[in-house]
């Protein structure tokens, strides 16, 4: 029996009265990377944001139905957000280093959690470096500012950053957004590892990544969920005249 990691369940999403998500309803398996694919304006990062309660940061919006993570519902009154946002991480588009050492990056987060023990902490880092993908180009250098990283470089620490937080699930939106195909392919080398151990959600603009790396694909249009299944049937036999027209490039 599959396991599911998410319930979506009659979500309506709104931002100062304009709703921007439109009776959403699907279920995302653990294990598994969902491809989130769509044009700009669609709802996508509004999704995403929505999984790990990100949106409350911002004032004016408002949600209804539920999201259940373990079958549990995270927009309970008195619900733990910030157990939350260490279960659900996110990985955003720009990478933003923090202005410290590779080693200090990493362990920002456990150390805010209280996690100071050395031996763990240097287990840490290099168990996260290494399923980024990055270990074996910054193991010598540990010490060095993460500002000067490449751009791949950066971005796969930021995902190093998040996986020392030990998460369940792994958001990302749109992480190579602004990547060279080499570190493109990297961070898809990850994610296609990571997902022995954790759920991913891959928001991207890109249809071929989505294509050769997800598992399942859901297409969102105008804040509504046009079509979701596997990827090979998204991409090859999709249901919806507007899911084949927007991956056959016809509009986006």
């Amino acid at each position: 029996m599959m396991n599911i990691k998410f319930h979506i369940q009659e979500l309506n999403f709104y931002f100062n009265n304009e709703k921007v998500l439109k009776g959403i309803n699907f279920e995302i398996p653990a294990n598994k990377i969902l491809g989130i694919i769509g044009p700009s304006g669609s709802g996508k990062t509004t999704f995403l944001r929505a999984l790990n309660r990100m949106n409350d940061l911002e004032t004016g919006t408002r949600i209804e139905g539920k999201i259940l993570l373990d079958n549990d519902d995270i927009y309970r009154v008195d619900y733990d957000v910030v157990a939350l946002r260490k279960k659900v991480g996110m990985v955003f588009a720009m990478p933003v280093p923090l202005p410290m050492s590779i080693y200090e990056n990493v362990v920002y987060g456990p150390r805010l959690s209280g996690n100071n023990d050395r031996i763990r902490l240097d287990e840490l880092v290099e168990k996260s470096l290494t399923a980024a993908f990055l270990w074996d180009e910054v193991k010598d250098r540990l010490k060095t500012s993460g500002m000067r990283l490449s751009g791949g470089q950066q971005q796969r620490l930021c995902l190093a950053r998040v996986l020392a937080m030990e998460p369940d699930v792994i958001l990302l939106d749109e992480p190579c957004s602004g990547l060279d195909p080499i570190s493109t392919a990297k961070i898809e080398d990850a994610l296609t590892e990571l997902k022995k151990e954790y759920t991913i959600i891959l928001v991207t603009n890109n249809t071929k990544q989505a294509a050769r790396v997800s598992d399942n694909t859901a297409f969102f249009l105008m804040g509504e969920l046009i079509e979701i299944g596997s990827t090979e049937q998204i991409f090859t036999a999709p249901n919806k005249i507007e899911t084949n027209d927007y991956i056959t490039g016809r509009f986006g």
